[in-house]
């Protein structure tokens, strides 16, 4: 199988959940999978599911266990670029048929990770790898150079109303 690369972008819910439904897919078909999520180093309801799929399905979070706005910290380049380095790793081995990296695209737009980076990694990857990449805010050179990209549009959410992020739904 030839591995592609994806990416799902755009202001829209719906990004990591189409990543997960992915994994969820490859799951089925006998394939292991890496999981990388920057900036997150919370509990989510899905790491509980991931977590019984822990024979096929590796998950790290290379974030702390808060939001960031705008500046990160000094720890947060640190656990971004461990990421990173752990994620080639994964991508260029052989060892997984698909590789995510959650909120990738958001780790370049605070500047945790050089885009060129992410275009490097996509060159090394091996050939049976299909790379996913989420988050809002995709690079444009991202854009060019992957095969798939994919933009989540919000047309109405709840959270407009005030709804906040319900476990199980959003978290």
């Amino acid at each position: 199988m030839k591995g592609y690369v994806q990416v799902y972008t755009g202001n829209g819910k719906g990004k990591t959940t189409a990543a997960l439904g992915l994994t969820l897919r490859a799951v089925g078909a006998g394939y292991k999978i890496f999981i990388g999520q920057f900036v997150k180093g919370m509990t989510y309801a899905e790491l509980e599911s991931l977590g019984r799929l822990s024979e096929q399905v590796t998950v790290r979070q290379y974030g702390r266990d808060v939001f960031i706005r705008n500046n990160p910290k000094p720890e947060d380049l640190e656990k971004a670029k461990a990421g990173l380095d752990e994620i080639r790793v994964a991508a260029t081995s052989g060892d997984y048929q698909v590789v995510i990296m959650d909120e990738g695209n958001i780790a370049t737009s605070l500047k945790l990770i050089d885009v060129d980076d992410i275009l490097a990694l996509i060159e090394a990857k091996h050939e049976g790898t299909e790379l996913i990449i989420t988050g809002r805010n995709a690079d444009p050179k991202l854009i060019e150079r992957a095969d798939l990209v994919t933009e989540m549009k919000e047309v109405k959410h709840y959270y407009k109303e005030g709804v906040k992020a319900r476990v199980g739904i959003e978290k």
